[in-house]
């Protein structure tokens, strides 16, 4: 059963899917995402018939389900073949009903993806594909250990745009030497190019990565605190002025064109994490279990030959844990929560003096419809905010 547009029933109820291909090119050097570099060859039957092994298991312990969003992440899923790509589809398509109007999302480097290799991913069903550009222009590109120039980045739009009526780039900000009027201008070519959705992350030091003992060395110097604040200002005023709002703190779309996938995790609502080192959030009788499955590859692929499944962590989230993640993940985006929906999770409201000076700082506005929403000037301060709501 491939998985496509027009295939299934439609449902209210959101639930998606992420299936994780863990392997790439070269390990970015500030990327600390679950992923591999291997010299040889990677045996993608094996991983494929993996995969749907571990769906059939997962769809065991949550039938009934109509998947109504796909994201294939990593890692580099465009190394991928197509009829990898489509056997994973499939087996997604054995286990559960797919919507009429599944979205599929697969993400893609500009190194790695070419007509051919697109065009089969549209065969297959993908109807979404969303490039890892970071930049565009070479110093920085090569600054960020990309292996693509900026041509190559936008020949690869150009290819996404005859190949699928939905796609996206994501791009980051706040890089060394950068000012906000540089941005701006690079920010304005990228909209230039993007359809309707745009990700624009501002780089992060993370640590355990070479960024990270770059930065500890002094020799990575990042913008400071007051021009990451105006570069992050700039990117709402333009994307704004270019009818691209923010929807999630770092997500811009058109009114339509956002990633419903990504809506999945940021709303609450419940989705399986297939393949090496993927998380899931599934309801089964009225309980809510955060999953995770075994990061390295080769040892989840060993796992599930064994037992089904490559599941590490099975954890029950109690009330108040599930309360505080729906409050971290949906004060992300720009519609906000509904304390309604907060209070019956962790039974018990916000506490409303909190909410009053957060009101009174200008961090937070309460809607006509009752929703709390986090406001321009409380977002670059979201964690504080956060953590303030949720004590």
């Amino acid at each position: 059963m491939r998985a496509r547009v027009g295939q299934g029933t439609q449902t209210p109820t959101a639930f998606g899917v992420y299936v994780h291909w863990p392997f790439c090119l070269s390990k970015c050097p500030y990327c600390d995402f679950n992923s591999h570099v291997r010299h040889a060859a990677i045996d993608e039957a094996r991983f494929a018939r993996a995969f749907a092994r571990e769906l059939e298991t997962t769809s065991e312990r949550i039938p009934g389900r109509t998947v109504t969003s796909i994201f294939l992440g990593g890692g580099t899923p465009s190394l991928m073949q197509p009829q990898t790509v489509g056997a994973i589809l499939d087996a997604i398509g054995k286990s559960w009903r797919l919507a009429r109007d599944v979205e599929v999302t697969l993400e893609a480097n500009p190194t790695s993806v070419e007509a051919t290799r697109f065009a089969g991913y549209r065969s297959a069903g993908v109807n979404r594909v969303s490039l890892g550009v970071q930049a565009l222009d070479d110093a920085s590109l090569k600054a960020l250990g990309r292996l693509h120039s900026a041509r190559e980045a936008l020949d690869a739009v150009a290819i996404a745009r005859k190949s699928f009526e939905r796609y996206s780039f994501d791009l980051i900000y706040a890089r060394p030497e950068q000012t906000p009027a540089m941005w701006a201008e690079e920010l304005q070519l990228a909209i230039a190019e993007a359809a309707e959705h745009l990700s624009l992350y501002q780089l992060t030091i993370e640590e355990g990565t070479p960024f990270f003992g770059l930065h500890a060395a002094g020799k990575l110097k990042t913008p400071g605190e007051a021009t990451a604040r105006a570069l992050y200002d700039v990117t709402q005023e333009v994307c704004a002025r270019h009818d691209l709002p923010a929807y999630e703190i770092s997500n811009h779309a058109r009114k339509g064109a956002e990633c419903r996938h990504n809506l999945v995790y940021w709303r609450g609502q419940e989705y399986a994490g297939i393949g090496p080192g993927a998380h899931g959030r599934l309801d089964i009788n009225g309980t809510r279990h955060a999953t995770a499955t075994e990061k390295r590859p080769e040892a989840w692929l060993m796992r599930v030959e064994a037992n089904g499944h490559g599941v590490v962590i099975d954890d029950c989230l109690n009330s108040e844990e599930r309360a505080d993640e729906f409050l971290l993940m949906g004060l992300r985006l720009a519609e906000g929560i509904d304390p309604k929906r907060y209070a019956a999770l962790a039974g018990r409201p916000l506490d409303p003096r909190r909410i009053a000076l957060l009101r009174e700082e200008g961090a937070i506005a309460v809607g006509t419809d009752g929703r709390l929403r986090v406001t321009q000037a409380g977002f670059p301060v979201l964690d504080a905010v956060v953590a303030d709501l949720a004590a």
